[in-house]
């Protein structure tokens, strides 16, 4: 399979199209392979424009979801950023090529594993995901790498005045798709902005409790 004709027709045909303007972003996603991040078995599908299943309820992200989240996250050199479920790595190499300072937060395990394996140019790090990483707030941006039921409270915390949540807030019925959403930390209220309809599989730790019925 030719991946860098596959990688250009992504930008191209998947990107572009799609209200993906941003020309570092494009570039970036352009020049980072990957393929390189998915089992040797699944390096065919890097290029699909739907999510890639990885198991354990976890997926690589379709290239045009995770493109208009990072896009409206608006990252930048310098950005601190931290990438909540970071998963095989590639959109921690993604948003470390636009001059971002990424920190990677995967759960404790294989995910977490191969992560580190991997050349990301991100400072990866171990924990519950619903938690993040407070150690290294605050954050302009939190990125969260899949779909969410609810949205902690702790975890926006780590926003710094000014700072982006970028997550698709699941819609809980099935063959409904979600929406992106961005939520912004203002005078220390949290705002939110719906931006577009999106699906992409919950993250396990962000489904919301069941609650208990009489």
């Amino acid at each position: 399979m030719d991946f860098a004709k596959a990688r250009l027709n992504m930008v191209e045909c998947q990107l572009r199209p799609n209200k993906v303007t941003d020309p570092l972003l494009l570039a970036a996603m352009g020049a980072v392979p990957r393929e390189a991040f998915l089992p040797p078995g699944q390096r065919a599908l890097a290029y699909l424009d739907e999510d890639v299943r990885l198991g354990s309820g976890r997926a690589l992200m379709e290239p045009m979801v995770f493109a208009r989240l990072v896009q409206e996250a608006e990252i930048g050199e310098g950005t601190r950023v931290l990438l909540v479920g970071a998963g095989c790595g590639y959109g921690a190499a993604v948003i470390a090529r636009l001059g971002a300072r990424v920190i990677a937060l995967e759960a404790p395990g294989p995910f977490a594993e191969a992560l580190a394996a991997r050349k990301t140019g991100a400072m990866v790090v171990t924990g519950p995901l619903a938690e993040g990483w407070p150690g290294q707030s605050p954050y302009d941006v939190i990125l969260i790498e899949g779909a969410v039921e609810v949205v902690p409270a702790g975890l926006e915390a780590q926003l710094a005045e000014g700072g982006r949540l970028l997550t698709v807030i699941a819609s809980g019925r099935r063959g409904v798709l979600g929406l992106a959403v961005r939520r912004v930390r203002t005078g220390g209220a949290v705002t939110e902005v719906p931006l577009f309809d999106a699906g992409t599989p919950v993250l396990p730790e962000f489904r919301r409790a069941p609650e208990f019925v009489f």
